[in-house]
């Protein structure tokens, strides 16, 4: 076949051109930042509900109740939000496909233009199509055009598990803490308890995105300190008023 031009056709140039996500790493920073969320949501639930009542069943029910609801809210915002992911893909490589049988030529400038743009001869981007279009065409587009594995879309009952399971594991920290400790030490060790665990999410999520990790651990872990007092303080309120 006779080598055209590497420019990309028209009908092509709105196509995103994504290299590849890194979806274990992207499963494992969600999994922090849902521990993350646990921690703080349910600290600040129970924290609040200590300060307003020394009562022991208050604290549970109340810790049970937010613990479940928000293991519920994520699963279910993870299994929409990963199921609109999913389907988007499957509607990509069915789109790829169908141009591939249609405009084989076309699809064939186009790979050559996208290595060509990655810093190839046009020569060498040429052969690098060629040799990759006459091996697995498929394959080779959707890698190089949409950043797909047909073989690894992604799960949203995954992705629900996931969110969930993280969730709650964040969350039995404080739940534990506060229910575990007498009156008296319940409030003090329970913000020790989840200042110590927001900065170990914060130094995890850092690290995972190779980001600096001193910033990191003081933005979440002040956030999280904030967050509690604030629902001490309208715990103690409330207690007040309704006491």
């Amino acid at each position: 076949m006779e080598r055209m031009s590497a420019s990309p056709p028209t009908q092509h140039s709105a196509e995103p051109h994504a290299s590849a996500p890194g979806n274990k790493l992207n499963w494992l920073r969600a999994g922090v930042l849902g521990a993350n969320d646990g921690i703080v949501s349910t600290a600040g639930i129970v924290i609040g509900v200590a300060a307003a009542s020394a009562d022991r069943g208050h604290i549970f029910t109340a810790g049970i109740a937010g613990l479940t609801a928000g293991a519920v809210s994520m699963a279910l915002g993870e299994y929409v939000s990963v199921s609109t992911q999913r389907d988007t893909e499957k509607a990509l490589l069915a789109k790829e496909s169908a141009e591939l049988r249609e405009q084989p030529e076309e699809e064939l400038e186009e790979l050559a233009a996208i290595y060509e743009a990655k810093g190839l001869t046009p020569e060498t981007a040429w052969q690098v199509a060629t040799e990759l279009t006459e091996n697995d065409a498929f394959a080779a587009h959707v890698d190089a055009e949409l950043g797909i594995d047909p073989e690894e879309l992604t799960n949203p009952w995954q992705a629900a598990i996931s969110s969930a399971i993280s969730f709650t594991t964040g969350a039995a920290l404080p739940f534990l803490a506060i229910m575990l400790l007498p009156p008296h030490l319940r409030i003090p060790i329970t913000f020790l308890v989840v200042a110590v665990a927001l900065a170990l999410t914060g130094f995890l999520s850092a690290t995972i995105g190779d980001a600096g990790r001193g910033r990191a651990v003081l933005r979440v872990t002040v956030g999280g300190v904030i967050a509690m007092a604030v629902t001490y303080l309208i715990g103690t309120l409330v207690g007040t008023a309704v006491g």
